[in-house]
């Protein structure tokens, strides 16, 4: 028995190895019989859309042209707490997107492969314990990763920004993943350093621009900071534009009519939910555009603007939102506007379904934040664009030298 048991090891050893005597090196079984391989959608270590993950925040020579940060904060809610969960959440949910099964049919091209560089930076590292310290955290998370060269000559000369910069330049764009609504105090503490006054666009079932001194038990400074009175904090501290915010899907009860009146006085015009039964998404959109105009626009997505009914996992949810594809087309309408920064919020997975409906939904609308940031740009981009296919006819709008290019290996889809 220990003679065939020595045999085997020396068997083993001499298969974990593979000699090449010409150069005098070595292959390990796995490389020599199968070499390197992907991951497949269920498997490996959980970034979004499988990109490379880097600890930004600790490496200061990891340059970028979009990031991917989260913001694990929660300590501001008046109603579910659990978001601080949602960036896992929708990395979770990213699952099945990568950058070799990243061809959208509706955008008609693939944004991981346009030539700007992706990374996911990560969580910034948040206190729990003190909202102060922690939104203090973020906004040098922020500021830090903002004033990063971008990686690549593409974002350089086809980011399309840098006329809005104080500085002059380009700078990479940060797609925030929530966390509540707070986090977007402390990135718009940090454009607002770069760019000046902002636009934001809002997409949300609640106004979040309430007086924060209003608030039942807002006793203190701090406690007047909370996700639904971020955008009149904001406000008061002159980061965002009185003449061209918006907000969009609007769908709320209110304490009484002086909540508009007071919303409309902090600077944003109101678009409802239910506007989309007589404007169509194509109005939705129409309307925005009118409304920013040719500034620098932050948007910010709260995942309760849609129906709970496709995206349960929130904090203050409510009935009656847009579906899934009423809001993706809003945001295919969108790409043409100056983006400086983007947030995807209020994903809370304790209260999602098993089959992970909100996680989903907030990774596919990730991806679409992808394509308008990029779609358009570079040398080939067009301002206007045809499905990849519409009616059941195909649009390739590839070019000769990507249809050269030949398909390459991917995962099931």
């Amino acid at each position: 028995m220990v003679r065939l048991s020595a045999a085997a090891l020396a068997v083993s050893s001499c298969a974990c190895v593979w000699a090449h005597a010409a150069h005098g090196e070595t292959t390990e079984l796995w490389q020599a019989k199968y070499g390197s391989s992907m991951d497949l959608s269920f498997s490996g270590v959980v970034t979004f859309a499988h990109l490379p993950h880097h600890r930004c925040l600790d490496e200061p020579d990891k340059a970028f042209d979009i990031a991917l940060l989260g913001m694990p904060f929660d300590t501001s809610v008046s109603y579910r707490p659990g978001a601080r969960f949602g960036p896992n959440a929708i990395r979770q949910g990213s699952r099945r997107h990568a950058a070799n099964r990243g061809y959208s049919i509706p955008w008609n091209f693939n944004p991981f492969q346009q030539g700007a560089k992706i990374v996911d930076c990560g969580d910034a590292p948040i206190s729990p314990y003190d909202n102060a310290l922690a939104l203090d955290q973020m906004e040098t998370a922020y500021s830090t990763l903002l004033a990063r060269e971008v990686a690549t000559d593409f974002a350089a000369e086809h980011g399309g920004i840098k006329a809005f910069a104080l500085d002059g330049k380009e700078h990479p764009k940060i797609i925030s993943l929530g966390g509540d609504h707070t986090i977007a105090l402390p990135a718009l503490r940090a454009l607002s350093k770069v760019y000046g006054e902002i636009s934001v666009l809002h997409f949300d079932a609640h106004l979040d621009t309430w007086n924060g001194n209003l608030y039942n038990g807002a006793w203190t400074h701090q406690s007047t900071i909370t996700h639904g009175s971020v955008f009149w904090k904001a406000s008061t501290e002159g980061l965002i534009s009185n003449t061209s915010s918006i907000h969009a899907g609007i769908r709320t009860r209110l304490s009484e009519f002086e909540d508009l009146t007071h919303d409309s006085e902090v600077g944003f015009k109101l678009l409802t939910t239910d506007d989309i039964d007589e404007m169509r998404p194509s109005g939705i959109i129409r309307a925005i555009k009118e409304r920013v105009g040719n500034t620098p626009v932050y948007l910010s997505l709260d995942i309760d603007v849609i129906d709970p009914s496709m995206a349960p996992a929130t904090g203050t949810p409510e009935s009656g939102g847009w579906t899934t594809r009423e809001l993706k087309a809003i945001l295919r309408g969108l790409s043409s506007l100056p983006l400086v920064g983007l947030d995807l919020v209020e994903v809370s997975p304790a209260y999602d379904t098993s089959a992970e409906l909100t996680g989903m939904a907030a990774a596919d609308l990730v991806q679409e934040f992808l394509g308008m940031l990029l779609k358009g740009k570079g040398e080939s981009g067009r301002a206007e664009w045809m499905p990849a296919i519409k009616e059941g006819v195909l649009y390739d709008e590839r070019g000769a030298t990507a249809q050269d290019k030949g398909t390459s290996a991917h995962d099931e889809l």
